[in-house]
């Protein structure tokens, strides 16, 4: 089954009696969660508020009710699997994981205690869900974006910096969906389509991403699509700062990489993500299987642009972009 043919159908499976809402147990829960980001990552606390807040409003208040055991991962795969086994430890009556290497490693962990994801790009394409409408197993979640997003970026690349030629897609090949294979397919198919020199960049250190960055520069018209994946978001700094350096338009699916200098973004809303998935944590916590909680879409998106980025590139950011965008950033 598609993925929008059952989004229709999600309301009533959203849905939970508000009387059930007022039926606590004494006992306090313990919700498990594995972040891949730095703890002292703005953007990455800012998630886990939109998570704790939403849960609060249904009921689960951390100290009171609740305990919530947080790790974070660095966007170190190695870190991903101890804190997994950690947190595993720890008999948790729900784990929370968010992106797709992390629900990896705590999948490999077990089999048995409740997992709900987050910005998971393929869930049954990397086997942690047997279908979207019925997971069957012990996780579900909600879906981060569909592969046909790589294309978009390229699109949106091509009509900001109309100029480029060459266009790499940036990824580590260690916490890509698929290892990046899961983007590449459409990114290429959409470089045939604008007449663009689609560039495969596997990085997995700052070394790699400035020796892709520098080359792209070298030569005029050269540009890249930073794939959505958490080591390329725990190393953005270095990732902006090169591009402007080397002055190579960048497109990006986060906002907060355009916040911080990048150029454009266009992706799903992660926060809005983090708040919704707080009523499948909730169901959970109150008896319901994650193998009937259908798999969600994302719901809300956004487009931000950075003009004085924009300006520092020389490119005139275009009206048709202008229309659409959610924040720009002076």
């Amino acid at each position: 089954m598609r993925r929008r043919e059952f989004i229709a159908g999600l309301g009533s499976a959203v849905a939970w009696p508000v009387v059930a809402r007022a039926q606590q147990s004494d006992r306090v829960r313990r919700i498990g969660v594995l972040v891949p980001y730095k703890e002292n990552d703005p953007d990455a606390k800012a998630q886990l508020s939109a998570l704790k807040q939403a849960l609060a409003e249904l009921g689960w208040a951390d100290g009171r009710n609740m305990q919530m055991d947080v790790r974070w991962a660095a966007g170190d795969v190695d870190r991903m699997r101890v804190f997994a086994k950690e947190l595993v430890g720890l008999q948790p009556d729900v784990i929370f994981a968010s992106n797709t290497p992390v629900t990896a490693a705590l999948q490999r962990e077990t089999r048995t205690i409740p997992i709900v994801f987050v910005v998971v790009s393929d869930p049954v394409g990397e086997g942690f869900v047997a279908g979207l409408p019925h997971p069957g197993g012990n996780l579900t979640g909600f879906i981060f974006t569909e592969a046909e997003m790589a294309g978009k970026s390229l699109e949106l690349l091509t009509e900001i910096a109309p100029g480029v030629k060459r266009v790499a897609s940036m990824f580590n090949p260690d916490t890509a969906p698929g290892g990046g294979s899961y983007y590449l397919p459409k990114f290429e198919a959409a470089a045939r389509s604008l007449k663009v020199v689609p560039i495969t960049a596997p990085v997995r250190s700052d070394a790699e991403i400035e020796a892709v960055i520098t080359t792209l520069g070298r030569e005029p018209r050269g540009g890249v699509v930073v794939m959505p994946e958490s080591f390329l978001l725990v190393h953005r700094a270095p990732i902006i700062l090169l591009a402007a350096r080397n002055n190579v338009p960048a497109v990006y699916w986060y906002a907060v990489n355009v916040k911080d200098g990048g150029l454009l973004s266009y992706g799903p809303n992660v926060p809005d993500i983090f708040r919704r998935s707080a009523s499948y944590v909730d169901r959970i916590l109150r008896g319901e299987k994650p193998a009937e909680l259908p798999v969600q879409v994302p719901t809300k998106f956004e487009m931000v642009v950075n003009l004085k980025t924009a300006k520092a590139l020389g490119l005139t950011v275009p009206q048709s972009i202008l229309l659409r965008t959610d924040e720009v950033i002076e």
